[in-house]
C-alpha cells in the first residue's frame, strides 16, 4: 500500500500479514481523492474513517494536513498497526478508537465533515450505516458521507446515495446532509 497524496505522497506501506483486511486500491483510492480535492479543503475538516483495517484512507487524509482524522476498528491488530504507523509518520491530527462501529455510532456524540466507512462487503448491516448517521446527525452541515461496498449492496429507501462510481469491484456510495 502506498500513500498517494499530501506530505507523504509516494510512501510505501507494509502491513504485517494476517490481519483482516481488504484495503482500498490505489486506484480507487485515486479516483476518489480526486473527487474530493475539487470539493473539499482538507485542512479544515474534521474526518471519520470506520472500519479502518490497515488505516490507508486515514492516513490518505492525515497526509493531506486534515484537522483531524478519527479511525475506528474492532480488530486489536489493526488498531496496534495505524496506532504506530500514525506515530512514525508523526500524525498528531490522527486518533484510533478501537470498537465496534455500529455501537460506536449510536454512541458518539461528536460530528465530522467527512465519515468514510469501508465494511467487509459480506458485513451484513451495512445498508444501516447512513440512517444511524443521519438520525444522530453526525454529519455536519455540507459534510460527506461515503461508503464503499460491492455491487450487491441496497440501501434503505429512505437513504438513497447521491451518486455512486466505481472503480473495479469497489463502488463508492456518496450521500450529502
Amino acid at each position: 500500500m502506498r500513500i498517494i497524496g499530501g506530505k507523504n505522497r509516494g510512501r510505501r506501506i507494509q502491513a504485517p500479514p494476517g490481519l483482516p483486511v481488504r484495503p482500498t486500491t490505489d486506484m480507487a483510492k485515486e479516483a476518489l481523492f480526486n473527487i474530493l480535492r475539487f470539493n473539499v479543503h482538507f485542512e479544515e475538516v474534521d474526518t471519520l474513517d470506520l472500519f479502518s483495517g490497515i488505516g490507508s484512507i486515514s492516513y490518505e487524509f492525515a497526509s493531506r494536513g486534515a484537522r483531524s482524522v478519527t479511525s475506528v476498528d474492532n480488530h486489536p491488530g489493526c488498531v496496534h498497526f495505524i496506532s504506530q504507523t500514525a506515530q512514525q509518520l508523526d500524525y498528531r491530527n490522527l486518533f484510533v478508537i478501537r470498537a465496534h462501529v455500529i455501537p460506536f455510532l449510536r454512541s458518539s456524540g461528536r460530528s465530522w465533515d467527512i465519515i468514510f466507512a469501508d465494511p467487509p462487503y459480506d458485513y451484513p448491516d451495512t445498508p444501516l450505516i447512513p440512517g444511524i448517521i443521519f438520525e444522530r446527525m453526525l454529519l455536519r452541515e455540507e459534510g460527506w458521507l461515503i461508503i464503499e461496498h460491492d455491487k450487491a449492496t441496497r440501501f434503505e429507501d429512505s437513504h438513497v446515495p447521491a451518486q455512486t462510481r466505481h472503480y473495479g469491484k469497489a463502488y463508492f456510495s456518496f450521500f450529502r446532509r
